[in-house]
């Protein structure tokens, strides 16, 4: 187990995720405090040297108050995956770009939730708005079926727990430690660490899964689902002691941060916190 000094700093909205991570903290040692939903810097906030859990959006109000420095993976990093990593297409582009799509595709916004992620079935069914500009950047994807999805926690490059979460895009929790593809899963993930980890955080949580074979066609193949911040990530069955290590690398002191991730540590001004 990886110790830490400080504390940990919840955003006031309960989760089950900042409910298993609390008492994970309390059990190395560690103090908590749950931030004010409104207000400003009292106690809690004017202490230093602390991590952070909960959602973007508080994460901009009160993360320069705890200097606490955000690792986040790139929106780019999943479309510089070779296919064999992936198994499908997938492109960055403009909001008003995938306006244009004339066929089926999984949409999504990388990294703010500005409007669902989901398959539209061209791009005239995409979400509108006045706060949707077509400048925002969105991931196109190829439609594909996930047989199953497991998200691990990764540390330096080490997967150090993790969780099936869904099967046929139903939710499914079950620990990856004793399923039937723990092994296959730790190898694919072993592999992508080794060819494409440098793209990533030192502190993740990358999903990945079973894509289901189409009928008649090869087995099953293994690809990324996508690359999340560790921070504001639901744990599911993972080993929440395990799952805490990888988030307070991933949200601790600035004072702290090491070099190779001063390019993943997000500003409060940047677009991806405050949506």
């Amino acid at each position: 187990m990886v110790t830490e000094q400080g504390f940990l700093a919840l955003a006031p909205q309960y989760t089950t995720t900042s409910e298993l991570l609390s008492a994970s903290a309390r059990r190395r040692g560690m103090d908590l405090e749950v931030l004010p939903a409104h207000g400003g810097v009292d106690t809690a906030m004017a202490r230093r040297g602390g991590h952070y859990y909960g959602g973007p959006a508080f994460a901009a109000r009160v993360v320069d108050a705890l200097e606490v420095a955000l690792l986040e993976p790139s929106d780019e990093w999943l479309t510089t995956l070779p296919y064999e990593y992936t198994g499908r297409r997938i492109t960055m582009a403009t909001l008003g770009e995938a306006r244009g799509l004339s066929r089926p595709a999984f949409v999504k916004p990388p990294s703010a939730k500005s409007f669902p992620a989901a398959v539209y079935a061209d791009g005239s069914r995409l979400p509108e708005g006045p706060e949707l500009s077509p400048k925002v950047p969105v991931q196109i994807s190829d439609v594909v079926t996930w047989a199953a999805e497991f998200r691990l926690y990764v540390l330096d490059g080490e997967v150090r727990t993790g969780s099936r979460y869904a099967t046929f895009g139903r939710l499914d929790a079950e620990p990856l430690e004793g399923h039937r593809h723990e092994g296959a899963a730790l190898e694919f993930a072993d592999s992508l660490m080794a060819a494409c980890g440098d793209g990533l955080p030192s502190a993740v949580v990358v999903d990945i899964g079973l894509l289901a074979a189409p009928e008649g066609g090869a087995a099953e193949q293994w690809a990324v689902v996508e690359a999340n911040m560790a921070w504001f990530s639901n744990c599911y069955a993972a080993d929440p002691d395990r799952a805490l290590d990888v988030v307070l690398r991933s949200a601790g002191p600035r004072t702290r941060l090491a070099g190779r991730d001063g390019r993943f540590c997000r500003s409060t001004g940047d677009a991806h916190l405050t949506g």
